[in-house]
């Protein structure tokens, strides 16, 4: 009641000041929001009274999300490698070498799920064979695969790659959270990655829409999956690493049974057809790039997540991420020598 009064009674001469400082704020919030706001809300020059020339401020000038997207349509997302032609010819098949029970067990999860994925999208291995072994083994020769068949395969792998480096970086987030500490880098690497691998899933979904049956599988192998990452690298992040390195070992693998496919004429459609207009803009290829160019990022970029994976269940969850110096946008993908330092399992 006392308040009440006092505000009641508040001379006329305050009350005028107090106001002017509302109305004041007012202007300095509209000022502060024009911005924001599209260009049919802005003021009409023509009726303006003071003339304000908005499109003259600096910052207050609004650009059209189209003018935008056509500088950069991918501005907005994490850093990823772009590579030379060297570099994309460069990427070789390695393994890493046992050197504990937790190599073991990483492997053998590999191979069961490629067992699974092998099945389930009908992946067959036709090797490439020269003419004289064509004419011994012609009773004994399989169909190779054709393009819709490795569309589906790389699909269902591609949109279960890009769970790994979430849940991780999930996780590792979460964990720094809960315990008040710092993350020694490792955050950024995994969620640029997991970035990396849903890029694939997009780009490959351009030639290919699946249908609801391929959805539903897809959704119950994320299902699946998702949990049992999770829970494993609470348990365990160091097999979880070295679990997503054997992983990416195989898709390099893939990766390249299917261009040396397309190299042997056994893709004609592919060979013929453009490179999709997101992978031209995402990994910066020329104007008239093909298949075969989209194809050997996937791969190179599939090597550079086989030797980070390898390199950070090396280093231990609690050191700092090794990579952490080259997060620049200099940053050179793994050359011949550093996929040498993982091929230990075909060193004498």
């Amino acid at each position: 009641m006392k308040l009440l009064f006092h505000i009641r009674y508040i001379p006329p001469s305050i009350t005028k000041q107090l106001l002017h400082s509302n109305s004041f704020q007012q202007r300095s919030l509209l000022h502060t929001c024009v911005p924001l706001l599209n260009k049919e809300k802005l003021p009409d020059k023509s009726n303006s009274s003071k003339k304000e020339k908005f499109d003259e401020q600096p910052h207050m000038r609004i650009e059209s999300k189209a003018a935008a997207r056509e500088k950069n349509p991918y501005k907005y997302m994490m850093y990823h490698e772009i590579y030379s032609e060297k570099e994309l010819h460069s990427v070789k098949i390695t393994h890493k070498k046992f050197e504990s029970w937790h190599d073991r067990i990483a492997y053998a999860a590999v191979q069961t799920m490629r067992f699974f994925f092998d099945t389930f999208t009908g992946y067959v291995h036709v090797p490439i064979e020269s003419e004289s072994d064509k004419n011994k083994t012609k009773h004994r020769q399989r169909k190779p695969m054709n393009e819709k068949q490795w569309l589906r395969r790389i699909i269902f792998l591609e949109s279960i790659a890009g769970v790994p480096g979430m849940v991780a970086g999930m996780s590792r987030h979460m964990k720094s959270l809960r315990t008040m500490q710092r993350d020694h880098g490792w955050i950024h690497t995994l969620l640029s990655e997991a970035e990396n691998e849903r890029m694939h899933l997009l780009t490959f979904l351009e030639l290919r829409n699946p249908g609801w049956i391929f959805r539903a599988f897809v959704l119950l192998g994320q299902g699946v999956f998702f949990n049992a990452f999770f829970v494993t690298y609470l348990i365990s992040p160091t097999v979880c690493h070295r679990f997503v390195g054997f992983l990416e070992e195989e898709a390099v693998i893939t990766y390249t049974r299917c261009l040396q496919e397309l190299d042997a004429g056994r893709l004609p459609i592919w060979s013929k057809t453009p490179a999709p207009s997101i992978a031209k803009s995402y990994w910066k290829l020329k104007d008239d790039a093909m298949m075969k160019d989209v194809l050997l990022a996937v791969r190179a970029d599939e090597a550079t997540h086989r030797q980070v994976n390898h390199k950070l269940a090396d280093a231990g969850p609690d050191s700092p991420n090794p990579f952490l110096t080259r997060e620049k946008e200099e940053r050179d993908p793994p050359d011949e020598k550093e996929q040498d330092e993982i091929d230990t399992a075909n060193k004498k």
